[in-house]
């Protein structure tokens, strides 16, 4: 999710939670804490200043960990006391922000980037992927039941309201969710392919979804609305989320696309695998999901890559663009983020 989102959610988190007897005077600062909370996870963005790999490596890493929770939320829960002069001191801010933590952790753990929820015990990434990570109708249940919330200040029903509405249409994308799985299954069994099938949420609406049929050598992806009859065709008038929606067929008219693992020919598979098998990616390996050849360099010295849960239609730029190059042709490979220019950054 944005960190807006996550700010927003906790926010209204902390207004369903907040107690019957606790004093008006405190439910601003309750909420206040909760917001900051909230969006507090995100302050990894930081490791972004030290390189894009080390942004990589860490980014939903231990500001999102289960098991650091208890300590973030008391460091936390002091700060934002002295700042919001809370005269309950810490203590009195420690479960919201603790609740404000843990939306955002369940926040990120809904979409499909993948969160290190058990750093730093382990690296595994857990996604349950039902939710792209800007959905415009789950921030807008959101600012609803603030705003709600706002009009009718001494009940906590809106904010409740709010929060089981959320939790039900991440339900229902869940739903969706299996219904994609269900076509890329059909779909995989008329091809004979012993392929895996993943589903990727797609912006603009829960309809909207990627779907991959894989192997060792190839995906087979397909851009379906699963409720749509006819296809959109985008005007020129249109805007950008139109054109973005435009994108997605109906189910009987889904076009199926391949994108190789390593290439078409057997010269750039040879190249590819070297690359892609050597130490200098071992990091894309762990975070690709869906990886998938992306181009050689016209001298043959460099191999990119791109993971395809981060390749959406109408998006000229597709986030992590990451490759291998040697120079000389034989010597070691080295890890390389590919710039917009054409150009190479070394991590």
């Amino acid at each position: 999710m944005d960190t807006l989102t996550h700010a927003l959610s906790g926010a209204l988190l902390a207004r369903a939670t907040a107690g019957r007897d606790d004093p008006p005077a405190s439910l601003p600062r309750r909420v206040a804490a909760g917001f900051f909370a909230g969006a507090a996870p995100d302050l990894d963005f930081v490791a972004g200043f030290f390189g894009p790999l080390t942004y990589l490596l860490t980014h939903r890493g231990v500001t999102h960990s289960i098991p650091m929770l208890p300590l973030w939320a008391v460091l936390l829960a002091w700060v934002l006391a002295k700042l919001l002069r809370h005269p309950g001191g810490w203590r009195a801010l420690y479960g919201v922000c603790a609740l404000g933590i843990a939306i955002h952790i369940a926040g990120d753990l809904i979409t499909s980037f993948g969160t290190m929820i058990f750093a730093p015990v382990s690296d595994w990434r857990a996604g349950i992927g039902t939710t792209f990570i800007i959905d415009l109708w789950f921030t807008g249940i959101i600012l609803a039941g603030l705003l709600a919330s706002a009009i009718w200040r001494r009940a906590r029903i809106p904010a409740v309201a709010a929060c089981l509405l959320l939790a039900g249409y991440v339900g229902f994308q869940a739903v969706l969710k299996e219904r994609a799985e269900q076509f890329g299954q059909a779909y995989a069994a008329t091809q004979g392919r012993n392929a895996v099938v993943t589903v990727q949420p797609r912006p603009v609406s829960p309809f909207n979804w990627a779907v991959f049929v894989s192997d060792d050598e190839s995906h087979q992806q397909a851009h379906i609305n699963l409720v749509r009859t006819v296809p959109r065709v985008a005007a020129p008038e249109d805007g950008f989320v139109a054109r973005l929606d435009a994108h997605y067929q109906p189910l009987s008219m889904a076009r199926w696309e391949t994108r190789s693992r390593y290439g078409d020919d057997a010269r750039t598979q040879a190249v590819a695998r070297d690359a892609w098998e050597s130490t200098a990616l071992a990091f894309f390996r762990w975070f690709a999901v869906l990886p998938a050849f992306d181009g050689l360099s016209p001298d043959g010295a460099c191999v990119w890559f791109r993971d395809l849960r981060f390749a959406t239609p109408g998006r000229a730029q597709v986030p992590f663009p990451y490759g291998a190059c040697r120079e000389g042709g034989g010597g070691p490979w080295r890890a390389y983020q590919r710039l917009a220019d054409g150009g190479r950054n070394p991590l």
